[in-house]
């Protein structure tokens, strides 16, 4: 063959090959997009070193990026913590759109390295850095990773939110010193972020929006589904970003499995059980401190949530309704000791019909809905707690519960105070019933009530151990005891050795 043909041929040949192998090329980028294995469009915003290195390394950021992340945990094991955050940070600008190096770095910040320092601030450095790793940065160029958003919630609703962390009371109180700039004292106005009414509130909303990257209208929207939340505690924020990767789940139905959405659907609603349990934030104008409490205006909506849960979770539903079943034995019971008898009797019947074969007190069989009042029932949690057999833990329990009521009294809530007093009545006539029955070996009886009462008195009266003298004062005018139960007790006369009975009620036990 002419040697020029041949070349000809061959160069024609070469030709065809290029161009077939791009044709290829173009048709598995799209697989590999279609499949998630890869992200093959070109990266926006990004710095100039990041956008260097995703070009000009090619499949080699894959072997460097391993090698970093193995000397990392080298570095991480000889507490070389700071060495080793520099190159998390290499390995993320190397594989950028791998979503799972970034849920790893910012997992293993906030609990595996904050947890190497004593100090609270310190700690609450490195749980900020993970957060915000995986917020502004992972998200950022992973927008639609169902994983990130998963992780994210689930540093609010278990790191910052769950009581496993000792220092989990101090990430709370940052935290909502952070969200009260934006929510302010009662944690749920979004008028002045949503509709800012001058330059001051226009710049608080901006610093919202791109420090802590999140949309206002969506966290009102979830609000009015979920809520009312108080947005300056993590469970609020655990939601919001479950909701938010369910919302990107739906731009991408072909690359979400169906796991993935179980998963967030579950923080959302463990979340709403924790802040049911705690989701209120309580001021103690005596000691100047902060405390948890019950949201009970949370119930319908968490309540509405399982019920969702249960419907798109098969697989999980017998695992949800137990949970479901606690979550309305607690709400009954809460709302029955803030003296929301009606709420607690509607929720009562509610459970009743929901899982009428269902026994609501643990290791009593027959203790169907339908065989228990309201009363029996508030009466029965308590007793589960005490052990009904046991007279020292009910004495314990009859004072813990006179406790609460006085110091909801001297606070000013005097519901609450009614219906505990009336709940620790009884708990101790169910107690001094049954001893009553008994013969030759009945149990150790109860003191008098007088002298419980008074013993608890005793206590909060105690100018050296008691309560804060304003709260004393208020509690001594509202029983109606002689004023001279606030002067300092002395040596010679120990005043608050015999506190006068409080005047009868209706909340004293039947003689």
């Amino acid at each position: 063959m002419n040697p020029r043909v041949k070349k000809i041929l061959l160069l024609l040949l070469a030709g065809a090959l290029i161009f077939g192998a791009g044709q290829m090329q173009s048709s598995l980028n799209h697989d590999r997009e279609a499949l998630g294995l890869t992200r093959t469009a070109a990266l926006e915003n990004a710095p100039p070193v990041l956008a260097f290195t995703t070009v000009a390394l090619g499949g080699f950021r894959g072997l460097i990026s391993n090698f970093l992340w193995m000397r990392a945990s080298d570095l991480q094991q000889d507490d070389k913590f700071f060495e080793a955050a520099q190159l998390a940070d290499w390995i993320t600008k190397l594989e950028p759109t791998f979503a799972s190096v970034w849920v790893f770095q910012g997992w293993n910040m906030a609990y595996n390295i904050s947890v190497k320092f004593k100090d609270f601030p310190d700690r609450w450095r490195w749980v900020q850095r993970g957060i915000e790793l995986m917020r502004d940065d992972g998200l950022r160029y992973n927008p639609n990773s169902v994983d990130l958003y998963r992780e994210l919630a689930w540093q609010f609703q278990h790191k910052m939110g769950a009581n496993l962390d000792d220092a989990n009371m101090y990430y709370k109180a940052q935290w909502a010193a952070e969200m009260n700039n934006f929510f302010g004292p009662d944690g749920t106005n979004f008028d002045r972020l949503l509709n800012p009414p001058d330059e001051a509130a226009r710049t608080n909303a901006a610093l919202f929006r791109d420090k802590f990257k999140m949309d206002a209208a969506f966290a009102k929207s979830v609000d009015d589904k979920y809520g009312p939340l108080d947005w300056r505690l993590p469970e609020a924020h655990a939601i919001y970003w479950g909701a938010r990767g369910l919302e990107a789940a739906k731009e991408n139905p072909d690359k979400v499995k169906a796991d993935d959405l179980i998963k967030l659907r579950r923080i959302i609603y463990q979340s709403m059980q924790q802040t049911f349990h705690h989701g209120k934030i309580t001021f103690n104008p005596f000691s100047q401190a902060y405390s948890l409490s019950p949201n009970l205006d949370l119930i319908p909506n968490a309540n509405a949530t399982y019920e969702e849960m249960m419907r798109d979770d098969a697989e999980m539903r017998d695992h949800i309704e137990k949970a479901h079943r606690n979550f309305l034995r607690d709400a009954v019971y809460f709302l029955y000791v803030n003296n929301r008898m009606a709420d607690a009797a509607r929720w009562f019947k509610y459970l009743g019909d929901k899982y009428p074969d269902k026994a609501i007190i643990e290791n009593q069989p027959n203790s169907l809905p339908k065989n228990l009042t309201l009363d029996e029932y508030a009466v029965a949690v308590v007793q589960i707690d005490i052990g009904e057999t046991s007279q020292e833990r009910v004495s314990s329990a009859v004072q813990g519960l006179l406790t609460q009521a006085y110091f909801s009294l001297a606070t000013g809530q005097d519901d609450r105070y009614e219906n505990l007093k009336r709940l620790t009545v009884k708990v101790y006539e169910n107690y001094t019933g049954k001893t009553s029955k008994f013969g030759g070996d009945k149990r150790i009886p109860l003191m008098p009530w007088e002298t419980l009462n008074n013993t608890v008195l005793r206590q909060l009266l105690d100018s050296k151990n008691g309560m804060p003298y304003a709260a004393r004062a208020e509690l001594v005018t509202k029983l109606g005891l002689p004023s001279s139960l606030l002067e300092p007790a002395s040596p010679a006369t120990n005043a608050v050795e015999n506190v006068p009975a409080v005047p009868a009620t209706t909340n004293s036990p039947a003689k």
